[in-house]
């Protein structure tokens, strides 16, 4: 019985001494293997910074030009107005400004929630500022005249709304450096 308290003792002895090794070493090397992960990390931050800005970069530049090409004046020299109603200009005003918003929906995953709910903003805005105007003269009448009204409206504006948007944007973009 002797012989197996002293197995017993003997095991314990070399377990709580492996234990000590072990647990040497491994504060030894804990902070090397920190140290490398740290590393790791950061060459992955740097990798994905470096895959990512230019695609933010590019993203926020979208939606200058979203903004600078739904603004109502830029529009209006892109369509002809002469030639059709004031509701078919209406129409393609509209259908103009939705495929814009379709085209560059894809960007709100680059851009913040304050530059995305601007431009969501900006948008509903324009639509609803294009359907009052029309609404208050006849559809029949001609498509220049809901240009004349539409222009007269921004320009009796406090604050421009596009000009206001895009400051936002390019502010909101400045956070990025």
């Amino acid at each position: 019985m002797e012989w197996v308290q002293g197995f017993i003792l003997d095991i314990v002895k070399l377990t709580a001494s492996g234990l000590l090794v072990f647990s040497v070493i491994y504060l030894t090397i804990r902070p090397a293997i920190e140290e490398g992960r740290n590393l790791e990390r950061l060459n992955l931050k740097k990798a994905t910074v470096k895959t990512v800005l230019p695609l933010r970069l590019q993203a926020y530049e979208r939606m200058v030009l979203f903004a600078e090409r739904i603004n109502p004046s830029a529009m209006l020299l892109r369509f002809p107005v002469l030639g059709i109603t004031a509701s078919e200009l209406q129409l393609a005003l509209i259908a103009e400004i939705r495929n814009e918003f379709q085209h560059n929906i894809t960007q709100q995953i680059y851009v913040s929630n304050v530059t995305w709910s601007v431009v969501k903003q900006l948008k509903e805005d324009t639509l609803v500022l294009i359907n009052n105007v029309s609404g208050s003269i006849p559809p029949d009448s001609p498509s220049i005249e809901l240009s004349k009204i539409i222009l007269t409206h921004l320009a009796n504006l406090d604050v421009d709304p596009y000009e206001s948007s895009l400051a936002i944007i390019k502010q909101d973009l400045q956070k990025l450096f």
